[in-house]
């Protein structure tokens, strides 16, 4: 009997391996492996570039900017954000000593819904930290304009949303700070890594300090900071992914519309189609299971998937206000978030990554329409 290869759900993005060699060799030669060598400052100004943003600071991972964000910014408090994430988004308030207040989500987009936020708003709410679910903007102007009026900082996760664009202009250069993941995962990555995209000269020269210990000056420290740098092997690495990540977006885009092809007659099951006038970076594809319609359940399917070797993922499951951390905080209650619960107890996100082949993408469809 023939034996299948495992599909993953996801499959990192990986620069030509004798490129890299070539630029370990420079680093080697250059003795410089970290501490804001050159490849780093060029990776900073390439992306900068590649993702039509003004500044960009590079971090180890995705959860040290969100962190740094918070204490740069100085919010205390509370923060309205979204059940509906990965932990991480949460777990930045909660190491900054801030009170997560979570508002439901809009069905349409899996995004915070902005008709909710100004219920949650309380005198010691200082900011909101809305994610870019699954890449799909955010409704980022009613959230501005609610900031606005109560005068409230807006720091956007944007760790699914690495060069997506409304209308032409990238989706980053939203809220007073945006930051991005580089994990293996994503659809661009440096192994692991991150950034904060902020406005203004002076704002990347504070996170700069505060990403390194606080040091100004070989003698100076200006604040009590982190170390959140990154290395030059990595900084190489993500030079070259840069030069390939737009054909790995192609590819993912080619999934994407197989699948909606595929599925979009199938009784019980939905998904997301692209937005008007957005530039997606097809970073995931979740779809929605409606057990009474399907004839199945969600995690029937999702073990169905997993006996056959077709690993999905349910993506945002459970959501973050049931874990033990946060499910005894006010906003925590599922009557609270019921759009939340019902996105989180019938969502997949099926294998989608730049490497999968017509014969893997018709071995998943083939799964979920059989």
């Amino acid at each position: 009997m023939e034996t299948k290869p495992q599909i993953t759900v996801t499959s990192p993005l990986l620069p030509p391996l004798d490129e890299f060699h070539d630029l370990l060799k420079e680093i080697w030669s250059s003795k410089w492996i970290t501490n804001n060598g050159s490849f780093h400052q060029r990776l900073e100004k390439a992306l900068a570039e590649y993702l039509k943003v003004p500044y960009v600071s590079l971090f180890t991972n995705g959860t040290l900017p969100l962190i740094t964000a918070l204490q740069a910014l100085r919010i205390t408090g509370e923060v309205i954000t979204t059940p509906y994430s990965f932990v991480a988004t949460t777990h930045s308030l909660w190491w900054n000593g801030i009170k997560p207040v979570f508002v439901d989500i809009d069905p349409a987009t899996g995004n915070l819904d902005p008709s909710r936020i100004e219920a949650a708003i309380t005198p010691k709410t200082t900011a909101i930290m809305p994610v870019h679910v699954y890449g799909k903007p955010c409704d980022v102007d009613a959230i501005q304009a609610i900031a606005d009026k109560y005068g409230l900082k807006v720091i956007y996760d944007a760790a699914h949303a690495f060069g997506v664009e409304v209308n032409g202009r990238s989706i980053l250069e939203a809220g007073d700070m945006s930051t991005l993941s580089f994990h293996a995962t994503k659809v661009y990555n440096t192994i692991e890594g991150g950034a904060m995209v902020m406005h203004d000269a002076k704002t990347k020269q504070r996170i700069d300090y505060l990403k390194n210990f606080g040091f100004a000056s070989e003698t100076e420290v200006v604040a009590p900071g982190i170390n959140s740098k990154v290395d030059e092997m990595r900084s190489a690495y993500g030079l070259l992914n840069l030069r390939q990540v737009d054909a790995a977006i192609d590819a993912r885009h080619r999934t994407a519309t197989a699948y909606r092809q595929a599925l979009r007659d199938i009784p019980g099951i939905t998904f997301f189609d692209d937005m008007p006038g957005v530039r997606h970076n097809y970073s995931y594809f979740p779809i929605f299971v409606d057990a009474e319609k399907y004839g199945m359940t969600r995690d029937e399917l999702y073990f169905k998937m997993r006996q056959a070797d077709v690993l999905g993922r349910r993506y945002f499951y459970p959501l973050i206000s049931e874990f033990s951390t946060y499910r005894g905080l006010p906003s925590a209650a599922p009557e609270n978030l019921p759009n939340a619960h019902r996105m989180a107890q019938s969502v997949i996100c099926l294998p989608m990554h730049h490497a999968l082949s017509d014969r893997d993408v018709e071995r998943v469809i083939r799964l979920i329409v059989d």
